[in-house]
């Protein structure tokens, strides 16, 4: 006896055409309506109706009463009445899926519910052997020789279709297709006959997908990722990166989301490739959503390198000018950051950063200031040139901040060299003496200094107090009226500069002198090279993680510009002599091994652990290196997995793409990350660490401290 596939049986007319649902049975008040029918019409109603019930709750997706519902579909099929509308078997096998603790309650419906030649059958098997092959890395090897039949199924549903009743645009069974390829991703990862096997096939869906509707999208972009999971073949790997990049020019804003994110993921592995379409990606960064145009600024900072520098640079201060609020801050400390790795020279090296500092000074990181007066410092050779430059920049706009600070430190400092009118950079610049200071005394007034931008502002009155040749008596009551400042530290400035003028105005010059010249290398001409020599000895000082694509991590942005403290300040002969002996030959000698620092486990739930290992290159103290590794011995995985890190200001870190955001289950590989810190004070390190992931179904987030780190990672 057939029943009508509709809803029209849950459906009456009320007020106004509104649409009004019979309220759902519990199983045994529908078969107490069922048994208490007195005609069979009366039995096919109740029936009809109830089954139009449930394909509405199917439909509008209530989570809550599934479980009913399949046992009333159950009954139903018992008494003969056709029950096996797909989205109960979908349903069916979600519920195994997300509980697999309770697929003997839901296998039932599922082998009752479909027949022999249901899609419905496939569909399941393949969800149950992923589950089962995430769950027991051990499945695998007997899962594995179903590879071919999978195969053999895909290329099918390409050429003749399994059942055109399920096709979607033209696509031939979509939801099929993309299980499958998700479970030859599971079988395929790191075993070559497997991924020699489906390379072909992954080949032809590649290039023959239909991708004009959101159905063959979703199929091309699952056979991306299988092939950059897989061992696949180097041409493979291309093409995937290739649809990736027209994905990029696709005018849907969640696929070319997608494919950005993507992209991002692959950029430490297949860098060359992703490289290709940095001009899209380039282009991406004016998209209006936000969520795009910030992924769009992590991929294109990821592919800054030596060879692109410039152009990349300049592309990402045409964006800085426009880019909203929220991200200038990822974008000045990215610029910041690529300058500091792969400045050619450091001329451009200076401008890049003036340019940050006058286009988002606001938003600059806490550090740009002190290296950028410690670049001018070690460059005698600009020091004319950059004090001009700031000169100007000063003049147009003192509301910078971070740039007033530098303007104020580099007049101070260089002051002479402003005023004798001779630098070849740039165009010939006359300045007066009564102008530097009236600028220097507007900064003090204005209502938008900070206390410490009136600190450098005093601080270089003071010091042109030795550099000027005319009479010091306007900079000396200007230090006298700041004697009485509310700001204390700037009042205890004031006072003690009032000081050495009044009572030791014989050491003033000797005092305030120029700041030595700091050391960050040899000739600018072996400084690429020496820079490149000092990279590879870091990197072999760093831990190598276990995954391919982790190898590459150490290659982002260095922090390092320099070698350590104690290179740049040798130490004074000893005056033993035994120290003498030693001394005489003055021998070049390799730096001492580190003493090697113990692990240290920050976090156990669930059968989650995550520890912390430590290596302080020799060559360079002030750098830590911290891999995080992920270990899981539960029996689910733990997916989404994101590790996020923070330090006080007076640090510097970078965090390193992690090998995956997946943990597998039973002591699978673990997932690494690395966290690159510079701690150039030696200061006690503590750092907060923030987890999420979804683990047993739940979304998990944890927030904590770790201020139990070992002495041997700061001292």
């Amino acid at each position: 006896m057939e029943i009508s596939g509709g809803e029209e049986g849950a459906e009456f007319g009320g007020p106004r055409g509104e649409r009004m649902l019979v309220p759902s049975l519990k199983v045994q008040d529908l078969i107490e309506e069922i048994r208490g029918a007195k005609t069979q019409a009366q039995e096919r109603e109740v029936i009809q109706k109830e089954c139009a019930h449930i394909r509405a709750s199917f439909r509008d997706g209530d989570p809550l009463h599934r479980h009913r519902q399949l046992a009333k579909l159950l009954y139903v099929h018992m008494l003969g009445y056709p029950a096996h509308f797909g989205q109960a078997v979908l349903t069916a096998v979600h519920m195994i899926r997300k509980v697999p603790e309770l697929s003997t309650i839901f296998l039932p419906p599922c082998a009752q519910l479909l027949h022999e030649r249901h899609h419905g059958i496939l569909l399941g098997t393949i969800t149950l052997i992923m589950e089962l092959c995430e769950r027991s890395p051990a499945a695998l090897k007997h899962f594995r020789k179903v590879v071919p039949q999978l195969v053999q199924i895909l290329r099918t549903l390409l050429t003749t279709g399994y059942s055109t009743e399920h096709s979607i645009s033209g696509v031939s069974d979509p939801f099929l297709q993309v299980q499958i390829l998700r479970l030859l991703r599971i079988l395929g990862r790191n075993h070559e006959e497997s991924s020699e096997t489906m390379n072909d096939l992954l080949a032809q869906v590649a290039t023959n997908t239909d991708t004009s509707r959101n159905a063959g999208n979703a199929v091309l972009f699952e056979t991306v990722l299988t092939i950059l999971d897989i061992r696949s073949a180097a041409g493979l790997r291309v093409l995937a990166v290739n649809i990736l990049g027209r994905f990029l020019l696709n005018s849907d804003k969640n696929i070319r989301y997608v494919a950005l994110t993507s992209l991002l993921r692959l950029v430490q592995s297949d860098h060359s490739a992703v490289q290709r379409h940095r001009p899209t990606v380039v282009e991406c960064l004016q998209e209006p959503d936000t969520s795009l145009s910030r992924r769009a600024l992590e991929l294109s900072l990821a592919l800054v390198n030596s060879s692109n520098v410039r152009a990349m640079t300049q592309e990402l201060q045409g964006f800085l000018q426009s880019c909203p609020t929220d991200l200038r801050a990822d974008c000045a400390s990215g610029i910041l950051l690529a300058a500091e790795r792969y400045a050619p020279t450091k001329r451009w090296h200076i401008d890049t950063i003036l340019r940050v500092l006058t286009t988002a000074g606001a938003h600059v990181r806490d550090d740009a200031v002190a290296n950028l007066t410690q670049l001018i410092g070690g460059a005698q050779e600009l020091h004319a040139y950059s004090v001009r430059r700031l000169y100007c920049a000063l003049a147009e706009d003192i509301s910078q901040q971070p740039l007033v600070q530098v303007a104020a430190w580099c007049i101070g400092e260089y002051g002479d060299l402003l005023l004798e009118g001779s630098c070849e950079e740039i165009e010939p610049l006359q300045v007066e003496e009564e102008e530097v200071l009236a600028l220097l005394e507007r900064v003090l007034q204005s209502h938008m200094s900070l206390p410490a931008t009136r600190g450098y502002a005093l601080t270089a009155l003071m010091k042109l107090s030795t550099r000027l040749r005319g009479d010091n008596n306007r900079i000396r009551q200007v230090v006298s009226i700041y004697g009485s400042c509310l700001d204390v530290e700037l009042q205890q400035r004031a006072v003690e500069y009032d000081t050495l003028f009044r009572k030791y105005d014989h050491m003033r010059a000797a005092i305030l002198e120029k700041m030595p010249l700091v050391e960050r290398g040899g000739p600018q001409v072996d400084e690429e090279a020496k820079e490149s020599k000092e990279e590879a000895r870091l990197l072999e000082a760093a831990p190598v993680p276990t995954e391919p694509q982790a190898s590459k991590l150490l290659d982002l942005l260095d922090l390092l510009d320099g070698p350590s403290e104690d290179a740049q300040h040798p130490r004074p002969l000893d005056p033993s002599p035994g120290g003498a002996l030693v001394h005489l030959l003055d021998l070049p000698c390799a730096p001492p091994p580190a003493a090697p620092i113990p692990n240290l486990k920050v976090f156990e739930r669930e059968g989650l652990q995550l520890s912390l290992s430590f290596v302080r290159p020799p060559e360079t103290p002030a750098l830590l290196l911290i891999t995080v590794t992920a270990t899981n011995t539960s029996g689910g995985d733990v997916t989404h997995f994101i590790c996020q890190a923070a330090v006080p200001k007076s640090f510097q870190l970078q965090l390193q793409a992690p090998s995956g955001d997946t943990v597998p289950a039973q002591g699978g590989l673990p997932m690494t990350q690395l966290l690159r810190i510079l701690n150039p004070n030696k200061a006690p390190l503590r750092l907060k660490l923030r987890l999420t992931y979804t683990h047993f179904g739940q979304s998990v987030q944890e927030i904590f401290e770790v201020n139990n780190l070992p002495v041997e990672t700061w001292q």
